[in-house]
């Protein structure tokens, strides 16, 4: 897998400027993300992957796109449309520069699918020197602690769901909690996947922001990585979360690909 480019010192922070990336590169991050949180409910699609869990988790509850072997498009399309139209929810496709067919978001709009909010993938190279901070704890299962940070930052659907889907998280996987005061303040995990490792579940106590536990979470993630002879890191975020990603960009983080959900009414 090719390395990754380092952004030049004072450039800008705009996510809107993806870095070059390879697309076997961008497919392999895609389908690392997609294992990474997988729905409690599946199904293949001529080579799509229907998801769906209840909650309000998008990735959880869309189609991954990322290969199609079918004859016919709109047939795959009715086929994922009848199996959320049985679970009383709405048919949603999750959208990458690398979906396939190449042509499926233009397919999906002519149907009346709504276009939902941009975000990024984003991706750096592990530094094999990263050393764990003092103040981050690793743990194999989420602590109460842990998950006490995590839920507070999701919304009443997503956290009826987030353990049911935690507990069936693949491994290696890392949970991280930054402790500061004898209280866990800052959370992340991390799902160990050959040469990648995710970045996930990143949320800090409201009172506990701009103090570097996030910075902390993400060190000690690397840590990790490199520890596992991981190359990579990469991670998800929404575009409008200009705080997260500038954070994730002073990390050493670029935008790699885009991505984005459509939804039909």
């Amino acid at each position: 897998m090719p390395r990754y480019h380092r952004r030049r010192k004072g450039a800008g922070t705009t996510p809107f400027c993806p870095v070059q990336t390879p697309r076997e590169t961008l497919l392999a991050i895609e389908r690392a993300a997609v294992r990474s949180w997988p729905a409690l409910e599946t199904a293949d699609i001529a080579g799509w992957l229907w998801r769906h869990a209840s909650g309000g988790s998008l990735r959880a509850n869309s189609v991954s796109a990322l290969a199609f072997m079918g004859a016919g498009v709109d047939a795959a399309v009715a086929e994922a449309e009848q199996r959320y139209h049985a679970k009383g929810a709405p048919c949603r496709f999750t959208i990458t520069e690398v979906s396939a067919p190449a042509d499926l978001d233009q397919r999906l709009a002519a149907l009346g699918y709504a276009r939902g909010a941009d975000h990024v993938t984003m991706a750096k190279a592990v530094d094999p020197a990263a050393a764990m901070p003092a103040d981050v704890e690793i743990e194999a299962e989420p602590t109460p602690g842990w998950l006490a940070v995590y839920l507070a930052g999701l919304s009443a659907d997503r956290q009826g769901i987030a353990p049911t889907i935690l507990a069936g998280l693949p491994g290696p996987r890392v949970f991280l909690g930054c402790r500061r005061a004898g209280e866990v303040v800052g959370s992340g995990l991390t799902i160990i996947d050959g040469d990648l490792a995710s970045v996930q579940c990143m949320a800090t106590l409201a009172q506990a922001r701009r103090q570097g536990s996030a910075r902390a979470v993400l060190a000690a993630i690397e840590a990790q990585a490199a520890a596992h002879g991981c190359r990579h890191l990469y991670l998800q975020a929404e575009t409008a979360n200009a705080a997260a990603i500038t954070l994730y960009q002073r990390f050493g983080f670029h935008v790699a690909g885009k991505y984005h959900v459509r939804a039909k009414p």
